[in-house]
């Protein structure tokens, strides 16, 4: 799996225990979303 790429961003944010952001999975969000939610994670 590359770095920066949508797996990439899943795996990341399963590490850190999210699964789902408002109510909906992490995996029906696009890649964008995804890097915002996992910045604002680690932050």
């Amino acid at each position: 799996m590359h770095i920066g790429s949508k797996g990439w961003y899943v795996e990341e944010l399963k590490n850190i225990g999210v699964r789902r952001h408002e109510g909906r999975k992490i995996e029906k969000y696009k890649k964008h979303v995804l890097a915002n939610l996992l910045e604002e994670k680690k932050n």
